[in-house]
């Protein structure tokens, strides 16, 4: 289904085009299945912190050598947002978007995890869904 087939009318009567609505919401739907079952993902769990400072971490190196968003070969990177030992929230982007915020949030490094040798990317929460960094090309 293409942007042209979507419902756009501006009279009430052709507004309520269920049809293509739920065909719409049924391609998605297949989309996420194919997600789930034909893809890799990354999955990683920030705790508290998020909270506290405001961002999520990404880690991009581990002992001085590439780790983390910087090696991993999956096709979506799965963010799970932790308060306590309840999940809140879970956040899915493609790998090619995290390593853009990434990219674009690089001079917002700190080191952490086990003796402080893990370096990571702070990604501010309030800007994943900015326009400027959710269109496309950017």
């Amino acid at each position: 289904m293409t942007d042209d087939n979507f419902n756009k009318a501006k009279d009430t009567k052709t507004l309520k085009k269920f049809d293509l609505d739920l065909k719409y919401g049924q391609m998605r739907e297949q989309k996420v299945h194919d997600m789930f079952f034909n893809k890799k993902f990354e999955v990683k769990s920030e705790r508290d912190w998020w909270q506290k400072t405001g961002n999520i971490a990404i880690e991009v190196e581990c002992y001085d050598k590439p780790s983390g968003i910087s090696t991993t070969e999956a096709d979506y990177w799965m963010h799970i947002l932790t308060d306590g030992d309840d999940e809140y929230g879970i956040l899915i982007f493609k790998t090619s978007t995290i390593k853009k915020l990434v990219k674009k949030y690089k001079n917002k490094s700190v080191y952490g995890g086990d003796h402080r040798k893990s370096r990571f990317i702070l990604v501010p929460l309030k800007q994943l869904f900015v326009t400027e960094n959710v269109t496309n090309g950017w």
